[in-house]
């Protein structure tokens, strides 16, 4: 195999590609979760952070896997924002594009389309937006002519530790320290999918999203079990027993017994002696409860969307309006998301491929991009309205820009396309090349030297517009220059008065009469033939 570089442009061995890392590594595989949110306190959680803080992420990351698996509003609005990025993907080329690179982007597409769950494996990388780096492991084969990636399997965050050097670099946990000092084994080039997502700046042991919603979390859950110990006396009344003066441990704990037996029975017995008494039901209000757990949720909320009108409404601000906003900024946070995956996915797995199948000769610099289709496009009516106008007066828009824009494929040549046919109908045509599939009817927007000869079937009114325009336009541009230069002369309103009954005069409005007479020929002309029309169709 020839030499291969890295995304780096460093060389790499090929050894790589032969077995996963982690095939070696059983001491991880064979690891259990500590699970450190069972008697989770203010203390423990700080301790656990100040760790990561100081290299051992292992306890950070088995608390974030809890959280997500344990708390049901967390796992709720993170799977939204996970879930958005599963959307319509595609491979484009850079930009400018020779033949070669264009046939090597769809070579791409085709190959990664041939992927076994690679949705599962877009999924897995967004598992960073919360905990702060996602990395999913290579295993290569070649069934065929090409290599391609046999299984991409997603590995804990609890796996890896951060070695901070000139720049921080993330390394499987290892057994052994190097010479250098350093701790864990650097990742293979090509063998891994190594996602980082930052949710603020800063080292990549603090950046992680989950750690904003770390006391939230740890809030809410006294406020559950306090509304469970609440709801688990609410309404029975307090039991107070007595025993007289002397007697045993034995007896006291008889008595006792009674009072809970009471309590869960309705009934129960006690030694001759001793006396219950029942004091009022216990009361009180969850209302306090529900409103910290409500903040803690809404605040969650606020973390991950970045909204609450999106997650829930609470009968008093959530308007549509506000929820138009809200969901504004979750598309804001989606489009970042997407750019960050994009990148990603374009590094570790784009490229590998088209290096080791030959597709990408000029490096990562002009290797194809992956890119990630939300499906969004601009409002039809706006545009159909829009455009024509900005034609009209002379603005060159390209066909393929507003065909992006509209969500509008470019036809093939051959395929059926819809054309302008009178002002009120449209036919059904064939194009001829794709250059020439969308055009605008003659005189809406264009004029006449513009004007395009594919399209048929115009109505009149429509086909006279360019004459009328350019009939108009020379006597028109001297008109405007005269009033013009009078506006910019004047101080005040009735200079501009004065100065235009002055100009009148001089002004010719033979041409102007022209024009008028072919308006009103046409428009009389284009009346008949749509009086005609309708006639023939009745």
């Amino acid at each position: 195999m020839a030499k291969i570089l890295g995304p780096d442009g460093k060389p790499i061995s090929s050894e790589a590609l032969a077995q996963p890392q982690t095939s070696h590594y059983s001491h991880l595989q064979r690891e259990l979760q500590t699970h450190p949110t069972r008697g989770l306190t203010p203390s423990k959680l700080a301790t656990i952070l100040d760790q990561a803080e100081q290299g051992n992420l292992q306890a950070q990351f088995d608390l974030f896997e809890d959280m997500e698996e344990k708390d049901g509003h967390i796992a709720a609005e993170l799977g939204k924002r996970r879930r958005a990025l599963l959307v319509p993907w595609s491979v484009v080329p850079p930009d400018n594009p020779s033949a070669r690179e264009s046939a090597a982007a769809e070579q791409l597409a085709e190959l990664v389309g041939e992927m076994a769950d690679f949705e599962d494996v877009l999924f897995d990388v967004t598992d960073a937006i919360g905990k702060g780096f996602s990395c999913g492991e290579i295993e290569w084969h070649k069934p065929g002519k090409y290599w391609l990636p046999k299984t991409i399997t997603h590995r804990p965050q609890s796996w890896f530790t951060v070695h901070r050097g000139y720049r921080q670099e993330l390394r499987l946990r290892s057994n052994t320290t190097a010479a250098d000092g350093s701790v864990g084994e650097p990742l293979q080039p090509f063998g891994w999918i190594t996602h980082v997502h930052k949710a603020k700046s800063g080292y990549l042991e603090r950046t992680a999203m989950f750690r904003q919603l770390v006391w939230p979390y740890l809030f809410k859950n006294y406020s559950v079990g306090d509304l469970a110990e609440f709801l688990e006396i609410y309404g029975i009344p307090v039991r107070i027993g007595k025993y007289p003066s002397g007697a045993s441990e034995k007896e006291k704990m008889t008595l006792l017994r009674a009072l809970v037996g009471i309590g869960h029975n309705a009934a129960g017995i006690i030694p001759n002696g001793m006396e219950l008494d029942f004091l009022d039901a216990a009361s009180g209000d969850p209302k306090a409860f529900e409103l910290m757990m409500t903040w803690c949720e809404r605040t969650q909320s606020k973390v991950i969307l970045g909204g609450t009108l999106t997650s829930g409404a609470d009968g008093k601000s959530s308007t549509n309006a506000l929820g138009n906003v809200h969901n504004e900024v979750r598309k804001d946070l989606r489009s970042s998301d997407i750019r960050q995956v994009c990148s990603t996915l374009t590094r570790d797995l784009l490229y590998p491929i088209a290096v080791l199948n030959g597709l990408a000769p000029d490096g990562m610099r002009r290797c194809p991009v992956f890119c990630l289709d939300v499906g969004e496009t601009e409002d039809l009516t706006a545009y159909a309205d829009a455009l024509p106008k900005l034609v009209g007066v002379g603005m060159q828009i390209p066909v393929q820009w507003a065909q992006e824009k509209l969500g509008i494929p470019q036809p093939q040549a051959g395929e059926p396309v819809l054309q302008a046919g009178t002002s009120t109908t449209w036919r059904q045509g064939t194009a001829a090349t794709s250059s020439r599939a969308w055009q605008w009817p003659l005189g809406v927007a264009v004029t006449a030297a513009q004007a395009p000869v594919a399209v048929q079937s115009v109505s009149p009114p429509l086909a006279m517009a360019p004459q009328l325009a350019a009939s108009a336009r020379a006597p028109a541009a001297a008109w405007v220059e005269q009033i013009r230069a009078l506006v910019m002369q004047a101080s005040t309103l009735e200079d501009i008065r004065d100065g235009l009954v002055q100009l009148a005069p001089d002004m010719t409005l033979d041409d102007y009469a022209a024009a008028m007479a072919e308006a009103l020929a046409a428009a009389e002309l284009a009346g008949r033939y749509e009086v005609l029309q309708e006639a023939a169709n009745g």
